[in-house]
């Protein structure tokens, strides 16, 4: 392995590797659990515990996801002009867009029909970076009021909502409520990652790089991120303990105790609500405080993902469907059962398919531990091979 010449901020690419662990997981459930293609981990009546609090852990990742590709974005351009900043964004984000729509929604569902589009985190990056490279031309304090205002404000437009596909009804299942547009009897696009919210932690993201700049000395950034850990995830609780503001969806009592906890941190992703945004983040800021002096060979292994995002995303979304496959035809099944068309989703083709929660694990650790090498070589090549423009989009 050649040696790795990089002046990266090891702690945010840390903290960008493990929620991209933790994705795996999630995605790995999405293909492998019992009924995972049917039913919602976050439903009450029908989830358990470990099941619940199994998807709750990967809610850190798209917003973390969002959050940091606006700090990359802020350190990208600080030796770049803002012609030249604004150029990457915008060609970065319609790339994004193109990427989800051909390449990612081919790796998830293997339909060559195209028959079930489904706009999600990459989307959702790909457009924030869109609204981003317009944004960054505003006054800095400006930004940062206009991140904060749709962070804290957008759940005041819970209540609007449309039916049907009408030009304003698209529209704004794009922009905030989110939702399925069938465009034929036997296809449909679902507009599950409503872009302003993520439009919001983009830019948050991206003037929290402020925090990152030579001229800021170590102990005036970390103390920022502890009152940051504190007061954000303080925030969640204060928000939603009041059970008013910040969710669409408020708690309730249960008499078991247990259920009454799922349902306080049973948060809303989409879109993502303040009380989703604060209970994840908060935690991240203090994570990115206590990682910043770690050094270690955990450290290292996560930073073999979180410098290539992009590429591990896809590489790990096409191994494991590739897996379920295996899965499928080593227990006598019909492999084509998992190419994942509309008509798959409408008549429940996949109602019984699936395995424990402990299988779910075991093929998440294989998957983790299989696609560390092609990660880590990668990440070396990007490393020693900055004149190649290109990779900055891969």
């Amino acid at each position: 392995m050649p040696s790795i010449k990089s002046s990266r901020i090891e702690s945010i690419d840390i903290l960008r590797g493990l929620v991209m662990v933790l994705m795996a997981l999630d995605h790995t459930r999405d293909y492998f659990h019992y009924g995972s293609f049917f039913s919602d981990p976050t439903d009450l009546e029908t989830t358990t515990p470990f099941l619940f609090f199994t998807r709750f852990v990967t809610h850190f990742c798209a917003p973390v996801f969002v959050f940091l590709a606006g700090t990359s974005a802020f350190l990208y351009g600080r030796k770049k002009s803002t012609s030249a900043l604004f150029k990457f964004l915008i060609t970065r984000g319609f790339w994004l867009v193109f990427l989800e729509i051909v390449v990612n929604n081919f790796f998830w569902w293997f339909d060559v029909t195209y028959s079930f589009i489904v706009l999600q985190v990459i989307w959702a990056i790909g457009v924030s970076m869109i609204a981003l490279s317009f944004l960054i031309l505003i006054p800095r304090k400006l930004l940062l009021g206009i991140g904060l205002l749709i962070v804290f404000g957008h759940n005041l437009l819970d209540s609007i909502q449309f039916q049907g596909n009408s030009f304003q009804a698209i529209l704004w299942y794009v922009l905030h409520q989110g939702g399925e547009l069938t465009t034929s009897s036997n296809s449909m696009i679902g507009a599950y990652y409503p872009v302003l919210p993520w439009i919001g932690i983009i830019v948050l993201g991206y003037c929290f790089g402020y925090l990152y700049q030579k001229d800021v000395n170590d102990t005036l950034r970390k103390k920022w991120l502890l009152y940051l850990g504190f007061g954000t995830t303080l925030l969640f609780f204060v928000v939603r303990g009041f059970n008013i503001y910040g969710d669409p969806v408020p708690w309730t009592n249960y008499d078991l105790n247990i259920k009454t906890v799922m349902s306080f941190f049973n948060v809303t992703k989409y879109p993502p609500s303040l009380a989703y945004a604060s209970i994840t983040l908060g935690p991240s800021f203090l994570f990115l405080l206590v990682v910043e002096s770690i050094k270690n060979k955990v450290s290292l292994f996560l930073l073999a993902f979180g410098r290539v995002p992009l590429f591990f995303y896809f590489i790990h979304i096409l191994v494991i469907h590739l897996l379920a496959i295996i899965g499928i035809l080593i227990f006598g099944g019909n492999w084509k059962d998992m190419i994942l068309t509309y008509d798959v989703f409408m008549n429940a083709k996949l109602l019984d398919y699936g395995y424990s929660l402990f299988i779910v694990y075991l093929v998440w650790i294989f998957v983790v531990t299989l696609l560390y090498f092609p990660s880590k070589t990668y990440m070396a090549y990007k490393a020693n091979n900055k004149d190649k423009w290109w990779l900055s989009y891969l």
